[in-house]
């Protein structure tokens, strides 16, 4: 398989060790049951009685030399906290006597305890060291009440002890219902716990483990002249709408040379044209998706199933006119009045006296179908002339040619007195000996199509058979177009790409 190298292999442990670190506090939280935990630890265990070394000399402390029974003093400072996941209540201690927990010194005598005052928010603590709550001490133990501790509390004792030496064993037992009673460690003095935990600074390693192994196979690995990122190479035939055609043939050209070794082909015959081409290519490959692609002036028509569509752009169009055709604009009654063959003169509409005639498109064209669905509600008139001047069929009102392309409908209406025809907009301004014409009051614009005020628009589609493999020509062209830098160029030829934010709507549109 192509993708099994050793860089995706990488990125792909990289990608669950991440998805790891991120979901696995939720699911601790949510299937780990939260414990409740009191933890001690002895801040102090100092000698203040008897002799005491430093390892070199003996020094004579001397605080108790009247006390036989103190002569080896110590003083033990313990800290009890809650270090649990929950608070601890008076009740979550299962202890069958009043106290809640006790503490053994082994090998020495309680002589005297202190509990010292806790943080000022926690002064109420102080309320529950009283013999009646079951404070008390006797021999080498401590009897601890059942004190209350939200998380995070804690409180200190300070126990002075005889018989025995600094380090002997401390250890504080007792029960919690659904938790337990442990020491724990601090890491400094003042009692700071770590910057990140264990499983934090383990994840951590293994991140950085796999982005340096990922970064060091991409360097040893690396093409010294790469393509771009998201170039494919192969060879691409992009077929179908004429109107759309000059944009094609720009993005193509672009591509090629951003990504050498691909090779773009633009073939265009309209866009009925195109979507059988594509259908049959489609047909005929053996793996069901072919290297082409097919642009088209507003949806494929019926009885297409397998092609799947993607939105590139809203496309103007507009009605040019002759320009010994004074007349600046038509209202959309007056279009179909001529399209109908009601109207054989323009001196009928206010015009010069001449004789109407119509340049129209073959019926593969989707400019032809935009004409019909978007302005005339309906379909246009027989075809009656091969080159727009000469009537070869009498029984039509009107005179009306057919042609193959764009550039041909905008070379006859340039070269023909009288001539009205259609094209996408920016096309309209290029021959010389035409105009295009408003159509009722409105400039044909794109600016004004977001805003619902020209009529004469259409989506342009890209049609593909099925889904193409992701790393193919035909997949990376179409994101190319759709997505990428191709934007660019749509915008220069008067288009308005649909990730822009003022074509959401029409592009929407069904």
């Amino acid at each position: 398989m192509k993708w099994l190298n050793p860089e995706n292999v990488v990125a792909l442990l990289s990608a669950l060790v991440g998805v790891a670190a991120a979901i696995g506090p939720f699911w601790y939280e949510r299937r780990v049951p939260r414990r409740k935990r009191i933890g001690y630890r002895v801040q102090m265990d100092t000698p203040i009685g008897g002799d005491a070394s430093n390892g070199h000399d003996t020094v004579r402390l001397g605080l108790f030399d009247d006390s036989p029974d103190m002569s080896n003093a110590t003083l033990v400072l313990l800290r009890i906290e809650n270090d649990g996941a929950q608070g601890i209540s008076a009740t979550d201690y299962t202890g069958p006597d009043t106290h809640g927990l006790t503490v053994h010194f082994t090998d020495r005598a309680v002589r005297g305890v202190a509990v010292t005052q806790p943080n000022p928010e926690h002064a109420h603590l102080m309320a529950h060291f009283t013999p009646a709550g079951g404070m008390r001490h006797h021999l080498n133990r401590v009897h601890l009440p059942k004190v209350p501790l939200n998380r995070g509390q804690h409180y200190k004792l300070l126990v002075l002890l005889g018989g025995g030496g600094v380090g002997s064993p401390v250890r504080v037992t007792g029960g919690i219902q659904d938790g337990d009673v442990a020491p724990n460690k601090s890491t400094t003095p003042d009692d700071k716990p770590p910057l990140f935990s264990r499983p934090a600074r383990a994840l951590t390693l293994a991140l950085a483990v796999c982005v340096i192994a990922l970064a060091t196979l991409t360097v040893v690995g690396e093409d010294p002249d790469p393509p771009p990122m998201g170039c494919a190479t192969g060879e691409l035939t992009v077929t179908g709408s004429t109107a759309f055609t000059p944009v094609a043939r720009e993005l193509a050209e672009k591509y090629e040379q951003e990504c050498p070794g691909s090779k773009v082909t633009v073939d265009t015959h309209g866009s009925t044209a195109g979507i059988r081409t594509l259908d049959e290519a489609g047909a005929a490959a053996e793996d069901g998706s072919p290297p082409v692609i097919a642009l088209s002036d507003g949806p494929k028509p019926n009885g297409y199933p397998r092609l799947r569509e993607s939105r590139v752009a809203v496309s103007a169009f507009a009605l040019v006119a002759n320009d010994r055709v004074t007349l600046k604009g038509l209202t959309t009654a007056q279009v179909r009045r001529l399209y109908s063959g009601a109207v054989r003169n323009w001196k009928e509409l206010d015009g010069p006296d001449l004789p109407v005639r119509l340049v129209s498109r073959d019926a593969n064209s989707g400019t032809r179908q935009v004409f019909q669905r978007r302005v005339l509600g309906t379909g246009e008139p027989a075809n009656s002339s091969q080159d727009c001047t000469a009537r070869d069929d009498a029984r039509p009102g009107v005179i009306r040619c057919e042609l193959d392309s764009t550039e041909q409908v905008l070379a006859k209406v340039a070269a023909v007195p009288g001539a009205v025809g259609y094209s996408e907009l920016r096309s309209g301004t290029g021959p010389k000996g035409l105009h295009r014409l408003r159509l009722d009051g409105r400039e044909p614009s794109i600016d004004s199509i977001g805003a619902g005020g020209y009529p004469y628009h259409e989506i342009e589609y890209a049609y593909t058979y099925g889904s193409p493999p992701a790393d193919s020509l035909v997949s990376s062209f179409l994101v190319y177009l759709t997505r990428g830098s191709g934007q660019d160029i749509i915008r220069t030829h008067g288009h308005l790409p649909c990730v822009a934010p003022e074509a959401a709507k029409p592009c929407a549109e069904e």
